[in-house]
C-alpha cells in the first residue's frame, strides 16, 4: 500500500468540519429524539425563500406549499493548503486533492503558498514547478498560484551569492505576479506577497519581525485595490504567512487589518505556513488558517486540523460558508455501480478460508500452522493485510502480518507459524484471530472495507475442570450467549435428543433456549414461557408443544426434546408433554450452535434468554421413549453423546466439553458461570 495514501485515509475519517461564519453563527439546538450530537456545527442563518407558486407543479391536492430557493447566484471556491515540507511523495497528496476537486467542480482553485520544496537553486527549482504545476493543470477549473518561502527563498553552495530577490524572478515569470488580484461575480479575490524580506537589507526569514513587513509599494497597492473593489459583495485575501498571529510575524498586519476593516466588505483571509489548520475571526473578518495538502504533516490530533484537507467555500450575496474536507475522502458517485456494491459485499461476506490450526495442550503451550488464502472474487484489484492478532500477548506468529495486491479474480494465500510457550490458562488466555483487511481498487478511489476477524482453529487438549460447586450459565436476555461452531460438532442425519436444564428470570415473546435452527436443524424455544421443540424434517419444521403449558420464572425446569425416526415429542421435567409423527431427512446447516438466545441467517445469536442454564445435552441417539421418565440433575457422557457441557467451570476461556469430541466452547458478549444449589 502507498503509505502517503495510508496517511490520507487514517486522518481523513477523524477530520472536522467547520460550517459557517463568525458573524451570524449559531448553534444547531439538539432535537428531543435525537440523540446523535457530533456534528452540532455553527452555521449561517437560513437561505432567503421564494413563494412564486408559478415555479412548482403537481398533479397532487395537499395543503403543503414548499418553499422554493431564492434565484440568485452563488459560487463556491476551494483553498489549498501547504503543499511542500513533506516527502518528495507528498504530491501524490496534491494528485489526490486534484481529483476530489475535480468531482466537486468548484468555480476556481486558490492556494496559500510554499508550492514547491524549494531552498534550492534555479535548476532544481524548475523541475519542481514544472511537477506542480502540471498536477494541478489537471484541474478543470482555473487556479491561482501564492507565493510562500518555500517557493522564493534560494539555497545554494556555501559562500554563493544569493541572486538579486532569490527565486522571485523564476517565480514571476513561470507561475504569476508576487500580488495581483481579479473580480469574479462581484466578488474580487486578492493574492498577497508575505515573504518581501526586510525592505533595509533585502534578507529573508520566517523568523524575524523584520523580514515579516509588507512593503509600501504592496501596502499602497493593496488600498488601491480596495477601494476599486468597494461595491463588491465580498473581498477574499490569499497569502502564505498567517501574520494575524504574531509573535515571530510581528505586529505589522495591525496596519494591514485596519485597511481591511475600513474597506467595510473584506469576509476573509487565508494563509498556511503552520501545518495545522485553525480559526480566527476579529471585527467581523473570518480569518482561516489552512493546514497541508501533501506537505510535512505529523497527524497529531487529525480531529482538530493535524490533516491533509482543502477548504470549500460558498459563496451567497449576504453570506459565505465554510467547509473542510479531508484529502481523499471525496467519492466519486458514478463509481458506485449496483455491480461494483455487489462485488464488494461478496468480498466481505467470504473474506478468507483459514487451513491448519493450532493444537492447544493442558499446560498452555500451542502450536501450528495456520494458512489465510483470499479469493478476489471482483472484477478489480484488491490490497489485502493478513494480521494475526489475539489480547493474549503469549501468541508469536511469524511473521507478524502479510500483505499484497490480488488481481480480479485471482487467489493467494499467506502462510503464519504460530507458537505459545507453556503456561497456565489462566483468566488473560485469549484466542488467536486472523484480521482481514481488505480495499478495493477502483479507478478513482480506493474502497476499505470492514475488518474481518476470522477465529484461528484450535483443538485443545484441556483438563476438566478442578471445581467442585455447582455452577450453572447466567444469562442476561440481552446478549449473553454461548455460540457452538458447527465445526466439530457432529450430529448425523437420525435419532437425537437435545435437553438441558434452566431456569428463567422471566419470558421474552420470542426466546431462543439452546438451538441450531435457521430453516434447518434443531432447536428448544421458551416463547412467553411456552416450551417447544422444533427439527427440520423432510423438507419442513416438525414442532411439538402444549401452550396450555406455561412455564413458570424462578424454577427449575428439565426440557428434552427427542426425535426418535418416527415421533418428535417434548418432555418436561419428564413428563411427555407433546408428541407429533415425524420422520425423513435431516435439514442441516453449518450455523453455530447458540446456548442462550436462536441463531440468525449469519450465524449471530438473537432472542436471548434471560435466566440460568445448566447441564446441555446434545445425543446421537432417542434417549426417552414412552410418557415418563426420571431426568438426571447431572448427565453422564456415553459412546452417543456429541456434545455435554456441565458448566460447572471454566478452564481457561473454556467451557469443557465432557462429550468424546472434546468441543469445548467460550461464553460470549459476558455470559458468566454462577454458583446455584
Amino acid at each position: 500500500m502507498d503509505n502517503t495514501r495510508h496517511c490520507i485515509t487514517v486522518f481523513g475519517f477523524a477530520a472536522a468540519i467547520i460550517l459557517g461564519g463568525a458573524a451570524n453563527a449559531q448553534e444547531d439546538a439538539p432535537r428531543n429524539n435525537i440523540g446523535h450530537t457530533r456534528h452540532l456545527h455553527p452555521h449561517n442563518k437560513k437561505h432567503p425563500r421564494s413563494h412564486d407558486a408559478s415555479r412548482f407543479l403537481t398533479s397532487r391536492d395537499s395543503p403543503i406549499k414548499l418553499p422554493m430557493p431564492e434565484e440568485k447566484d452563488a459560487f463556491f471556491f476551494v483553498v489549498f493548503g501547504d503543499r511542500t515540507g513533506g516527502p518528495d511523495e507528498g504530491v501524490s497528496v496534491l494528485a489526490d486533492a486534484v481529483r476530489d476537486v475535480n468531482l466537486l467542480e468548484p468555480d476556481l482553485v486558490m492556494t496559500v503558498g510554499d508550492l514547491i520544496q524549494g531552498y534550492n537553486k534555479t535548476p532544481e527549482w524548475m523541475a519542481e514547478m514544472r511537477e506542480y504545476k502540471e498536477i494541478m493543470d489537471n484541474l478543470l477549473c482555473p487556479w491561482f498560484p501564492v507565493a510562500g518561502n518555500h517557493d522564493i527563498y534560494w539555497r545554494g553552495e556555501r559562500g554563493e551569492k544569493k541572486p538579486e530577490g532569490e527565486h522571485e524572478a523564476s517565480y514571476e515569470m513561470h507561475f504569476g505576479p508576487l500580488w495581483y488580484a481579479f473580480e469574479h461575480k462581484n466578488c474580487w479575490f486578492i493574492a498577497l506577497y508575505s515573504d518581501e524580506g526586510d525592505p533595509a537589507t533585502g534578507n529573508k526569514s520566517i523568523r524575524d519581525p523584520e523580514c515579516q513587513k509588507m512593503s509600501p509599494e504592496q501596502f499602497n497597492w493593496l488600498k488601491e485595490t480596495l477601494g476599486k473593489a468597494k461595491d463588491a459583495d465580498h473581498i477574499f485575501l490569499f497569502l502564505h504567512h498567517p501574520r494575524w498571529l504574531g509573535n515571530n510575524y510581528g505586529d505589522d498586519w495591525d496596519k494591514v487589518h485596519q485597511a481591511l476593516v475600513d474597506a467595510g466588505n473584506v469576509s476573509a483571509v487565508f494563509a498556511g505556513h503552520i501545518h495545522r489548520a485553525r480559526y480566527d475571526a476579529k471585527d467581523g473578518i473570518e480569518y482561516v488558517t489552512l493546514a497541508t495538502v501533501g506537505g510535512y504533516q505529523n497527524g497529531d490530533i487529525p480531529s482538530v486540523g493535524f490533516l491533509h484537507h482543502f477548504d470549500v467555500v460558498t459563496v451567497r450575496k449576504d453570506q459565505i460558508a465554510l467547509a473542510s474536507l479531508p484529502v481523499g475522502e471525496v467519492q466519486n458517485v458514478r463509481e458506485i455501480t449496483g455491480t461494483m456494491q455487489q462485488e464488494c459485499l461478496q468480498l466481505v461476506e467470504n473474506a478468507a478460508a483459514l487451513e491448519g490450526g493450532v493444537e492447544l495442550q493442558h499446560d498452555g503451550r500451542a502450536e501450528g500452522l495456520v494458512t489465510a488464502t483470499i479469493t478476489n472474487s471482483a472484477s478489480r484489484p484488491i490490497d489485502v493485510t493478513v494480521m494475526p492478532q489475539s489480547p493474549d500477548s503469549r501468541w508469536v506468529c511469524t511473521p507478524d502480518h502479510n500483505h499484497g495486491q490480488i488481481q480480479a479474480g485471482a487467489s493467494r494465500s499467506f502462510a503464519f507459524k504460530v507458537r505459545r510457550p507453556a503456561g497456565s490458562l489462566d483468566p488473560s488466555f485469549g484466542t488467536l484471530m486472523v484480521d482481514i483487511q481488505m480495499e478495493y481498487l477502483a479507478p478513482s478511489f480506493r474502497y476499505p472495507m470492514p475488518v474481518k476477524s476470522v477465529v484461528v482453529p484450535m483443538r485443545a487438549n484441556l483438563s476438566p475442570p478442578s471445581s467442585g460447586t455447582n455452577k450453572a450459565l447466567s444469562c442476561d436476555g440481552q446478549d449473553d450467549h454461548v455460540k457452538v461452531p458447527s465445526s466439530g460438532l457432529v450430529v448425523p442425519d437420525g435419532p437425537l435428543t437435545l435437553e438441558c436444564w434452566m431456569k428463567a428470570d422471566e419470558f421474552g415473546r420470542r426466546v431462543g433456549l439452546v438451538t441450531k435452527t435457521e430453516g434447518s436443524e434443531f432447536g428448544i424455544f421458551v416463547n412467553r414461557g411456552v416450551p417447544m421443540f422444533s427439527i427440520h424434517l423432510d423438507g419442513s419444521y416438525v414442532e411439538p408443544e402444549d401452550e396450555k403449558i406455561k412455564l413458570e420464572a424462578g424454577r427449575w425446569y428439565h426440557i428434552a426434546g427427542d426425535y426418535d425416526g418416527e415421533h418428535v415429542r417434548l418432555y418436561v421435567d419428564g413428563r411427555e408433554v407433546a408428541k407429533l409423527p415425524g420422520k425423513g431427512k435431516r435439514r442441516t446447516n453449518d450455523l453455530p450452535f447458540i446456548i442462550g438466545g436462536d441463531v440468525g441467517r449469519n450465524g449471530e445469536a438473537n432472542s436471548f434468554f434471560d435466566g440460568l442454564i445448566d447441564e446441555v445435552r446434545i445425543s446421537t441417539t432417542a434417549r426417552y421413549r414412552g410418557q415418563s421418565f426420571t431426568p438426571q440433575r447431572r448427565f453422564e457422557p456415553d459412546d452417543q453423546t456429541a456434545l455435554l457441557l456441565h458448566m460447572d467451570g471454566l478452564v481457561g476461556p473454556w467451557l469443557y466439553d465432557e462429550s468424546p469430541a472434546r468441543h469445548h466452547v467460550q461464553p460470549a458478549n459476558g455470559a458468566v458461570l454462577v454458583e446455584v444449589e
